[in-house]
Parts: structure tokens; C-alpha cells; sequence
């Protein structure tokens, strides 16, 4: 990852709300939530929610799907991962006692029920 990509990720990031979505999102694993599920939990209005969303695409850490009528949005784990590995990369050095978290792989997408 670049410096310019993890500095975007992380100012996304840098907002309590859209933490608290980001968060919500990496929590309700790869079936994601529908934007008016994660509004419901969050209880933000409508349009603060938009706007934060926004914000969180252009940092490529979630991304959504139209499903009919209903927007689904998730987490992008893969630029989750890489913004956690370019956190630690250098970390201790690099000295093998040194073993940062690993990253985050979601169990697969469940079928509709």
C-alpha cells in the first residue's frame, strides 16, 4: 500500500461515525448490511449516512452492491488488510518475537434465505 492510499484509508477513518459504520460493516462479516440496516443501527439520518458512505468508498474500505431496491454495503477486506499490514510491516523491526495481528478473513457469503 502506498503512503497516499493508507493516509486516505486512515482519514476516512478518522471520524467517530464513520468508524463506528466501518466497524459495524467489518463486524457483520461478507453479507454486509443494507445502507437502511446500518443506518437503524447507527441511528443516523439518512442523508449524514450518505455522506459518511461517501467518504468511506473514496477510501476503497467498503463498497456496495444494488440488490432490487435495496443498496447492500460491506467492508473491503482486502484494503482493510493491507492498510493493517502497512501499519505493521516494519514492525520491531522486523524481529520474529515480534508477530502483529494477522489479518481478517471473513467466512464466506451465506445464500439468501
Amino acid at each position: 500500500m502506498e503512503t497516499k492510499t493508507a493516509v486516505s484509508a486512515l482519514s476516512a477513518l478518522s471520524h467517530e461515525s464513520r468508524l463506528a459504520a466501518f466497524r459495524r460493516l467489518v463486524q457483520a462479516g461478507p453479507d454486509g448490511l443494507s445502507v437502511g440496516e446500518l443506518r437503524e443501527r447507527l441511528d443516523l439520518p439518512p442523508a449524514t449516512l450518505t455522506a459518511h458512505l461517501n467518504v468511506l468508498r473514496a477510501a476503497a474500505l467498503v463498497h456496495d452492491q444494488r440488490e432490487g431496491r435495496v443498496i447492500r454495503v460491506r467492508a473491503n477486506y482486502l484494503q482493510m488488510n493491507a492498510l493493517l499490514a502497512y501499519l505493521t510491516e516494519n514492525c520491531c523491526e522486523g524481529a520474529a518475537s515480534c508477530d502483529p495481528v494477522g489479518g481478517c478473513a471473513p467466512r464466506k457469503a451465506t445464500g439468501s434465505s
